[in-house]
C-alpha cells in the first residue's frame, strides 16, 4: 500500500511539474477525461465529435485536430495521434491554463508564447511553419459561411483582403508583383502584439472552467 501510495504521488509530481496544475486540477481533468472516454484509456477524435458543445463551432475541426497535434505535447515532434491518453491529454489542456499571483513576468512571458504557438499550429496544418494564403482562407472561410450570414465567394474575398492586409503590414516595402508566402510565427506574434492571451485564453467545450479546471459547467 506504501509503495503503490509513493508511485502514485511521483506520478502526480511529474505530471505536476510538466503542466503546471495542482494534484486537484489534475484528478478534476481526470475525472472529465474519463467521462469523455467512457472509463477508457485513450480517446479518438470521434470522442470530442460528440461533445454537443461543439457541434456548431466554426473552427470545430481545428480545435479537435489540436488535441491529437504531436507539437502541442512540449515535444520536438510533429504529425498527428490516432488516439490520446490523458497525459496527452493533459499537456493540451496546460496551454489553457491561467497564471497566478505568483507567475513570474518571464514565466508569463513563455505561458504567452507557447498559447500563440498553440494557435498557430491550429492553422499551420501543414507543419511548414507558414500559414499561407489557402490555409488562412480555409480558416476565414469556415469561420464566417458556416454563420449563415455570408456566402463561401464572400468569406474568401474577406480572407483574401485581410490577408493582403497582413502582407502590407509585414513586409511593408513588398513590391506589386511580390508573392507573399504567409504568416510566419514572427508575423503572428506581431499581428496579436497588445492582446493579452495569458489569461484570455479558455475552453468551457470540455464542461472544464480552465480558470479552475473544475469540472461542470459555468456558472457565470
Amino acid at each position: 500500500m506504501g509503495a503503490s501510495q509513493t508511485r502514485s504521488e511521483h506520478k502526480y509530481q511529474d505530471l505536476m511539474d510538466k503542466t503546471g496544475f495542482s494534484v486537484e486540477q489534475i484528478k478534476n481533468l481526470h475525472k472529465r477525461f474519463e467521462q469523455l472516454s467512457g472509463n477508457e484509456e485513450t480517446i479518438s477524435r470521434e470522442n470530442l465529435e460528440n461533445i454537443p458543445a461543439l457541434a456548431n463551432n466554426p473552427i470545430r475541426r481545428q480545435i479537435i485536430g489540436a488535441f491529437f497535434d504531436k507539437r502541442n505535447q512540449h515535444q520536438n515532434e510533429v504529425g498527428s495521434f490516432e488516439e490520446i491518453g490523458f497525459e496527452q491529454f493533459l499537456m493540451v489542456m496546460s496551454h489553457f491554463r491561467p497564471p497566478t499571483l505568483k507567475t513570474t513576468e518571464e514565466e508569463r512571458e513563455t505561458m504567452r508564447k507557447e498559447k500563440l504557438r498553440f494557435l498557430f499550429n491550429m492553422h499551420d496544418t501543414d507543419n511548414d511553419g507558414t500559414i499561407t494564403l489557402e490555409e488562412y482562407r480555409k480558416a476565414v472561410e469556415e469561420l464566417l459561411s458556416k454563420s449563415g450570414a455570408i456566402g463561401q465567394e464572400g468569406a474568401k474575398a474577406i480572407a483574401d483582403a485581410a490577408m493582403l492586409e497582413v502582407a502590407s503590414t509585414n513586409v511593408p516595402h513588398m513590391a506589386p508583383d511580390d508573392f507573399y508566402e504567409g504568416i510566419t510565427f514572427e508575423h503572428f506574434e506581431q499581428i496579436l502584439k497588445g492582446l493579452e492571451m495569458e489569461s484570455r485564453m479558455h475552453i468551457r467545450f470540455l464542461d472544464v472552467d480552465t480558470t479552475t479546471m473544475r469540472c461542470g459547467r459555468s456558472t457565470s
